[in-house]
């Protein structure tokens, strides 16, 4: 079972219906109450999964219409919204995971996690507001900006 579809299984556990339809604007999800609409025009499950993980982000954790991007409030709850979807996507330690694997480079990256190369802009940026300029697990330590994996041999 792919990401895609293990969010669509929460989504129901949660009685949150989700369809895929053709908006009118150009917006790749939308989220209104217990609903939540992906645009067809996405291709890849990939990116369906982030997109879906993003709107179940609004779903647990904004409120009312925040369309209005130019509303400090709004912007606010957006970023929630994208924290929410990271934090159910990717786990910091995945990126040790991906240095041991031998990924190079932002598109393996991003195949490696199963994630849009846009998706992991953001993961970067929540980490890095998360942990600062770097992060350090036992021998390894994760520098964000720019990504990179530092193994220590002592």
């Amino acid at each position: 079972m792919n990401v895609y579809e293990l969010l669509l299984l929460e989504s129901e556990e949660n009685s949150v219906i989700v369809v895929e339809k053709y908006f009118k604007s150009k917006a790749k999800g939308l989220c209104k109450n217990n609903k939540i609409g992906i645009s067809k025009k996405l291709v890849t499950t990939i990116e369906k999964s982030c997109i879906l993980a993003e709107e179940l982000g609004h779903y647990h954790t904004t409120t009312g219409n925040i369309l209005d991007q130019s509303k400090i409030e709004n912007r606010k709850q957006e970023l929630k919204a994208r924290r929410w979807a990271v934090k159910k996507l990717i786990r910091v330690e995945q990126f040790i995971d991906a240095f041991e694997a031998g990924v190079t480079n932002r598109y393996e990256l991003a195949e490696f996690l199963d994630v849009t190369e846009e998706f992991i802009d953001t993961a970067i940026e929540h980490f890095q507001r998360v942990y600062g300029h770097s992060y350090t697990i036992g021998a390894y330590t994760i520098y964000f900006s720019p990504l990179c994996v530092y193994k220590s041999f002592e």
